[in-house]
């Protein structure tokens, strides 16, 4: 069943977070559609991925709500996919890229399990459907790091999820896997109507493909599309210091934010940085 274009997949009310008695965000309100691509920006130590901890159900809020699909957030949810944050496996692990998409199918199943010849066929409908049928015996270790991302999104949508949540899936790859495994992501979104909350430390190769920005910084927040976010003079307010948000060709180029960067070129980081800036 496809949800409805208006139906609210997640929903954070007057959430709050504190890490001891810092505040990371307080006052968050944000509704997010079947369909929309939020892209979450910040420096490190802003609470992005806590962020989605929250979602999970792995973290508790200081105060307020979130919810997903009307109801309370819990653990293992299947209308969650996840893509955790690139970390390459053992040269010694003995799995498959098609055991790793078996898992996004009944990994957290309870009850009957699927029967093996319908689950074969789902993970082969997955591999083929983010490029991989090729890789389905290989060792997911032996595996590129794009290559491994773009296994792991397959496990991420094999449930068909309602929601995507996606932790720095790019980071450590190279610009044409960030492209191809980016591009993965949005086709998913748009084939499945999920909405996808996208943590990143460089908004520009999915600049083109984001609704929403929320953007953390100083214990602040700003939620609206890249235009209205992507501001010097909104950034310089949210870090208290001057910032110049530049667009050139495309791309968002961020200079003097300290402390990280949340849309710019590598080679801006820490221009003006103090690197201790909170």
């Amino acid at each position: 069943m496809t949800p409805s274009p208006d139906a609210s997949i997640l929903s954070l009310r007057q959430a709050t977070l504190s890490f001891g008695d810092r505040p990371l965000w307080r006052g968050l309100n944000l509704e997010l559609k079947a369909g929309e691509f939020l892209a979450v920006l910040g420096p490190n130590g802003t609470g992005k991925t806590s962020l989605l901890r929250t979602i999970l159900g792995q973290q508790q809020l200081t105060s307020g709500t979130v919810e997903l699909l009307g109801g309370p957030v819990g653990r293992g949810s299947r209308d969650i996919g996840y893509i955790p944050q690139q970390k390459l496996l053992d040269a010694g692990t003995p799995l498959r890229a098609r055991d790793l998409v078996g898992f996004g199918i009944n990994g957290h199943r309870w009850g009957l399990p699927v029967s093996s010849r319908a689950m074969r066929r789902r993970v082969d409908e997955v591999l083929e459907s983010v490029g991989a049928s090729d890789l389905a015996n290989a060792s997911v270790a032996s595996l590129s790091g794009g290559e491994q991302q773009r296994i792991r999104v397959g496990q991420a949508i094999a449930g068909n999820p309602r929601l995507l949540l996606c932790d720095e899936p790019l980071l450590s790859l190279d610009l044409q896997y960030q492209r191809a495994v980016s591009e993965l992501i949005d086709e998913k979104r748009r084939e499945l109507n999920t909405a996808v909350v996208f943590v990143t430390h460089d908004v520009n190769p999915i600049l083109n493909m984001v609704d929403r920005v929320l953007y953390l910084a100083g214990g602040q927040f700003r939620v609206g599309t890249p235009d209205e976010v992507l501001r010097s003079e909104v950034l310089s307010y949210m870090y208290d210091t001057p910032v110049e948000v530049i667009r050139s060709r495309g791309r968002v180029i961020v200079i003097g934010a300290p402390d990280g960067y949340g849309a710019h070129d590598h080679e801006n980081h820490h221009v003006h940085g103090d690197g201790g800036h909170h």
